[in-house]
């Protein structure tokens, strides 16, 4: 069987890799003395998967994860179990048991909402907002293994809202495409004629999709 949990990696946690966050979610499995699933050769590692990795700085509210397990566990043991191996800046909120042939949450990934923090007061408005998403298209430099690459992030930005100073968005998160909202926040400030503003990204919701509605991935 498979456990699928939902976690939230805090605020103090954000300048931790994603490499050290999967160090100190194995350290933690393993002091867990759960019955978790190792992977066969001569070094055997942990079974086990992220949705999508988090960026350096970024807050994760619910991350998602799957285990692979030796045998069934009840999701409380699980998750007691767990919770008390873990470190405080990592928090399991929930987990449910899946089965061997449930596919990866990596695979049933399709988007996620954010949160942007600007530091200081918000120099953006709602008009701003509602300027850039009526643009035919907004080119962007994408940096990737090969280089760098222009692509248009319209059609990766499925909502963009101003709420208290703090600009909510849902941007495409896949493997065919991908925006990441520190990038979409820069060409945001750039077309409102505003210089580059620090912000906090806090990641809310890793989304799937279904019939063409996203939907929390937790629950696929």
């Amino acid at each position: 069987m498979k456990m699928l949990a939902v976690f939230e990696k805090g605020a103090r946690l954000r300048h931790i890799g994603h490499l050290d966050l999967m160090r100190a979610m194995q350290r933690a499995l393993r002091r867990s003395s759960l019955p978790i699933r190792y992977s066969q050769g001569f070094n055997p590692h942990i079974l086990m998967s992220f949705a999508a990795p988090l960026s350096l700085g970024a807050v994760g509210l619910r991350e998602v994860m799957e285990i692979s397990l030796e045998r069934e566990v009840p999701a409380e043991e699980f998750s007691g179990r767990l919770s008390r191996a873990l470190p405080p800046d990592i928090r399991l909120l929930s987990c449910r048991p899946v089965a061997d042939t449930h596919k990866p949450p990596m695979a049933l990934l399709r988007a996620a909402r954010y949160r942007i923090e600007p530091r200081g007061e918000c120099p953006l408005t709602q008009g701003d907002l509602d300027a850039f998403l009526k643009k035919e298209s907004i080119p962007a430099v994408k940096k990737t293994k090969s280089g760098e690459k222009e692509i248009d992030i319209k059609p990766m930005i499925h909502e963009l809202t101003l709420k208290d100073g703090n600009i909510f968005c849902t941007l495409d998160l896949c493997e065919e495409k991908s925006c990441k909202p520190d990038l979409m926040f820069a060409c945001l400030c750039s077309s409102a004629g505003i210089p580059p503003t620090e912000a906090l990204v806090v990641r809310l919701l890793l989304l799937s999709e279904k019939d063409g509605v996203f939907l929390p991935l937790e629950d696929a």
